[in-house]
């Protein structure tokens, strides 16, 4: 289990195994390299942890879960991920990983969203990381940009940030819950390991489970040690906030990534509909967007599909035009990103034909 967010000071880079060897870390961090350290762009050393903390028994089994990432406060798409649940023939285990706050920088919604997450499982992403610290260590948001982001996105995210805090300052005890959340958590769904996490495989901001980096030359050989260190067999994350789905036959076995993009905004081009990971051991109810089966598991992205209306109405009041949320994310929210289910689905074979979103 991942101890608290602490005050270190935020460092260049990571990815050293404990004893210092080059390990999955080092090598995405060559493929997602960042400009001199700055705020937005560091990378704080209490994100970093190593493979082999997955090798570890797992904290729960379930054999519907949900992995809900990058709700980014949307409180129509929280209400959504409930109705699916709902319609489940089975209990659902719904795990938030990270990001849940975001766009709820007042002071009802910010509560509003802490109501809706703290009866389920959850970790700390890089927001709920930095707006709980005690101190601002310097950090920004704690998104760890690579170098493709640009200056002015990474600017007008540390913004969000510093508005964020300042509303969840107000309410010390949010602060501490979110402080306290994990890093990582190990789940068991039929005989498979899943491992939670916010980034990737070595830090809660890694960018390493990309499109980028899974599918470069050298990737197999890093993600078959990665398998052998972590025992991990599916690793289900968020951070990148592209949708994505790779699998790939290993020596030591089978290897699958799944990334929901976000629960809370649109995940493709002309869409208005948030994603979550869904891995189970009976198939949906709710017709995938696409997926795979294996092992006699499901593992599959579920359309969540929120009152848009609803969710950019709340958007505008509080970010209208000009704001940094506003530059940053109204286009993506009213059009979708420059992203299709093609793309995200492109490292794994399909079990059923694509949805239409």
């Amino acid at each position: 289990m991942s101890g608290p967010a602490s005050d270190h000071p935020p460092l260049h880079g990571e990815g050293r195994t404990a004893g210092g060897r080059p390990g999955w870390g080092h090598f995405a961090a060559a493929y997602t390299k960042r400009p001199s350290p700055s705020e937005g762009r560091a990378c704080p050393s209490d994100y970093a942890y190593d493979p082999t903390a997955f090798a570890r028994p797992a904290e729960f089994s379930t054999d519907i879960l949900y992995v809900v990432g990058g709700l980014y406060g949307n409180l129509a798409a929280a209400q959504a991920v409930e109705r699916l649940a709902a319609a489940e023939h089975g209990a659902v285990t719904i795990v938030y990983n990270g990001d849940f706050h975001w766009f709820d920088a007042s002071d009802y919604w910010f509560d509003a969203v802490e109501q809706a997450v703290s009866p389920h499982r959850a970790l700390r992403g890089n927001v709920e990381t930095e707006i709980a610290r005690v101190a601002d260590i310097g950090a920004g948001c704690g998104c760890a940009y690579p170098a493709t982001v640009g200056d002015d996105v990474v600017a007008r995210s540390n913004q969000i940030l510093g508005e964020l805090r300042i509303v969840a300052a107000r309410v010390p005890a949010a602060g501490a819950r979110l402080a306290q959340l994990p890093m990582h958590l190990v789940a068991e769904v039929g005989r498979l390991r899943i491992g939670i996490v916010h980034g990737d495989a070595t830090s809660l901001a890694g960018w390493g489970f990309t499109h980028e980096v899974l599918g470069s030359p050298a990737a197999p050989a890093a993600l078959a040690d990665l398998r052998r260190r972590s025992r991990i067999d599916v690793f289900a994350s968020t951070h990148t906030c592209l949708a994505l789905l790779h699998d790939v036959a290993l020596p030591g076995g089978r290897l699958t990534v799944i990334n929901n993009g976000a629960a809370g905004m649109p995940n493709f081009a002309g869409t208005h509909r948030g994603l979550i990971s869904r891995i189970a051991t009976t198939p949906s109810p709710h017709r995938p967007v696409y997926g795979l089966a294996r092992d006699g598991v499901h593992i599959d992205a579920i359309a969540v599909d929120y009152d848009h209306r609803q969710f950019f109405d709340r958007f505008l009041a509080r970010w209208p035009a000009g704001s940094p949320a506003h530059r940053s994310y109204a286009q993506r929210i009213l059009e979708g990103p420059a992203h299709t289910i093609a793309q995200a689905r492109a490292g794994a074979p399909a079990a059923h034909p694509p949805a239409h979103l």
